[in-house]
């Protein structure tokens, strides 16, 4: 059993999410607005949050700065609209996953156990697992942090994941399809774009500090490859 966080103004929403919730055995905590989804988050800390992009008082974008400045917790946002920039936004703040209305709440649970799924294996992996060390770039994956020599770049979670998934396979090329599929899961609906767009904001980051042992390199109509020199 685990809580389970509804941050969304519209009551029909959350009612429905709320019955299939329970039907999964976990127990739905309520939010109507950007405000109370933060106090019930620090209340009841729950093991997924569903957050939706347009609420009162504090959208879902800001909400989920605050969650992230504080824990690495599974945040699935809902969105009235399918704009590109707007899922990308939420995928770069952080989002583990998107999901546009109208939408199926078994599509949603779907996505719910995907997500935490994925937060179990992390958590159930041992410390000595969770380091990677490559010339002067270390990763750790319990602390979330990433440095490149003594310096830290501020990477979101995704991106941390994005890196590891890389650096921990040197020189292997990951297909867009694969890295769809290790980093978002098997019955994530994105597209190759999310890829693309996660890849594009990592390097500019990565690069901002010299690395020359080491670099993200493009296969083109392939995928992607972390290089060893």
């Amino acid at each position: 059993m685990a809580y389970i966080l509804v941050a969304d103004d519209n009551t029909d929403i959350t009612d429905v999410l709320s019955v299939y919730i329970k039907k999964e055995g976990h127990d739905p905590v309520i939010a109507g607005d950007g405000i109370e989804a933060m106090e019930r988050f620090r209340e009841y800390n729950p093991s997924c949050v569903l957050l939706d992009v347009m609420m009162p008082r504090e959208d879902g974008y800001e909400v989920l700065r605050k969650i992230r400045a504080c824990s690495n917790v599974p945040v699935i946002m809902i969105t009235a609209r399918g704009e590109d920039f707007e899922r990308i936004m939420g995928l770069d703040i952080g989002a583990d996953d998107y999901i546009v209305k109208p939408f199926s709440p078994s599509e949603v649970m779907a996505r719910v156990r995907a997500v935490m799924r994925r937060m179990n294996m992390a958590e159930n992996a041992g410390a000595s697992d969770n380091k990677l060390v490559i010339k002067d770039l270390t990763i750790n994956l319990d602390e979330y942090s990433l440095y490149i020599g003594k310096e830290k770049i501020n990477l979101t979670k995704k991106e941390i994941e994005t890196m590891w998934t890389l650096a921990k396979n040197p020189n292997k090329v990951f297909t867009r399809d694969n890295l769809l599929d290790s980093l978002w899961g098997y019955d994530y609906y994105g597209d190759s774009r999310t890829v693309d767009s996660h890849i594009k904001r990592l390097r500019a980051k990565i690069d901002a500090v010299e690395h020359p042992g080491w670099k993200i390199t493009t296969i083109w109509g392939v995928g992607y490859k972390f290089e060893v020199e």
